[in-house]
């Protein structure tokens, strides 16, 4: 139980390290999330105000923080096998922490890349980080969903049921359904979504079809 408090405390402090806010700072791109409609801190957002290097040091920091707690407990415990029950704290606390930063009054982003992250800590088991990815490209190459919140909610809903029938690893699984709830939940807050999205009605459909 000490292991799984030191890497969940880890993680959580790595988690609430909203790279997007560092290299915008650092690179003095401005407050990218004053430019952007969602004002959310990720990835997607530093690309587009930020630029590419933005950009591209968000999404590894961001990758990094989940994997990092996460693979390092793993390797600390034997495995994720070993690590039982506690594994879901250890899997929770980076998304948590980038949800509900600590150091910016409890808010933060999505959570989209820092959940990729934590599950490739799971490596060499990354069957959850597949399932996850699937159902990304999916919802964007096959079955369109908008507004663009809608279709990561739906991604998230659908993963977490993948997870359930197909991970062999029941905490995993169990972690990922957690993870998905809080996403839900950050998502549907106010801050997190414009308001040209919020008049937008949910809408699905095939892309081959016209």
């Amino acid at each position: 139980m000490l292991k799984c408090s030191v890497y969940a405390g880890f993680g959580y402090l790595c988690g609430s390290v909203l790279f997007a806010r560092v290299f915008a700072a650092l690179l003095q791109k401005g407050d990218i999330t004053s430019s952007s409609p969602d004002k959310n801190p990720g990835t997607a957002n530093a690309f587009l105000y930020g630029g590419f290097w933005c950009g591209v040091l968000t999404l590894c920091g961001d990758l990094l923080k989940g994997f990092l707690p996460v693979h390092l407990y793993l390797k600390e415990t034997a495995g994720a096998s070993a690590a039982g029950v506690w594994l879901i704290f250890v899997l929770i606390a980076p998304v948590m922490g980038h949800l509900f930063s600590i150091f910016h009054g409890f808010k933060g982003g999505k959570g989209i890349a820092v959940t990729f992250g934590c599950l490739l800590g799971l490596f060499p088991n990354l069957y959850p980080a597949y399932i996850l990815a699937f159902f990304f490209l999916f919802f964007s190459l096959v079955v369109r969903i908008t507004p663009h919140s809608e279709r990561t909610l739906w991604t998230y809903r659908c993963a977490a049921v993948g997870m359930i029938l197909l991970v062999q690893n029941g905490y995993v699984a169990v972690a990922f359904l957690l993870i998905a709830l809080l996403v839900n939940y950050h998502m549907r807050s106010y801050h997190m979504r414009s308001l040209d999205e919020k008049e937008e009605k949910c809408q699905v459909r095939i892309l081959w079809k016209h």
